[in-house]
């Protein structure tokens, strides 16, 4: 007996309520992309204070601070310039899964109506292969949410090992002691940049 397009109706009810959900799919990376964007902010709110907090160091220390400091602000920028390219193709990719979500929901939609129309008509290789279709646009926004989220969670993991070694290198416990009160030398108007590792 040759199966109808009643015995896939099911398939099809699935196809469509998923295709009409993938909508809100993109929710699945943004509170990895916020997080991203929230502690390369904070990384870079922490840099400014280790490059204007008030020191009494002798010329040499405070040369050194400051080349210490030019450092992990190279680093950082590095990283935040390949953020950035990144998040332009990220951008890319979220739209075309709204994309990819309203043409997948219209085709099942459509094949729902037409399962309901001709119940009991044959369905035929074509038609299976139709319904199978209306499921790529699910497994495509699965694997660049996917993506999305865990390059940006690798960023963000990249910008707080920056920050715990500026702690480490620029922390109030490892700056050199100061010297006599009144005895601080003025920090130089610009600071050398140090060339990336």
């Amino acid at each position: 007996m040759s199966q109808t397009w009643g015995d896939f109706r099911a398939v099809v009810q699935l196809s469509a309520g998923l295709n009409v959900a993938i909508l809100s799919f993109v929710d699945i990376s943004l509170p990895a992309i916020k997080e991203r964007r929230r502690v390369f902010a904070k990384a870079q709110q922490e840099l400014n204070m280790y490059r204007t907090a008030p020191t009494k160091l002798v010329s040499a220390q405070q040369l050194e601070h400051d080349c210490e400091v030019e450092e992990m602000n190279q680093k950082l920028y590095l990283l935040w310039q390949e953020s950035a390219d990144y998040s332009n193709e990220e951008d890319t990719l979220v739209h075309y899964t709204g994309i990819m979500g309203f043409f997948g929901a219209v085709l099942s939609l459509v094949l729902l109506w037409y399962s309901a129309a001709y119940y009991d008509a044959p369905i035929s290789g074509w038609g299976e292969a139709v319904i199978a279709l209306s499921f790529c646009s699910l497994v495509a926004a699965f694997i660049i949410n996917f993506m999305t989220a865990s390059q940006s969670s690798v960023f963000t993991q990249k910008c707080n090992d920056i920050r715990q070694q500026a702690r480490q290198n620029l922390g109030p416990r490892n700056m050199p002691p100061s010297g006599p009160a009144g005895s601080g030398t003025a920090t130089p108007a610009s600071s050398p940049t140090v060339p990336p590792a």
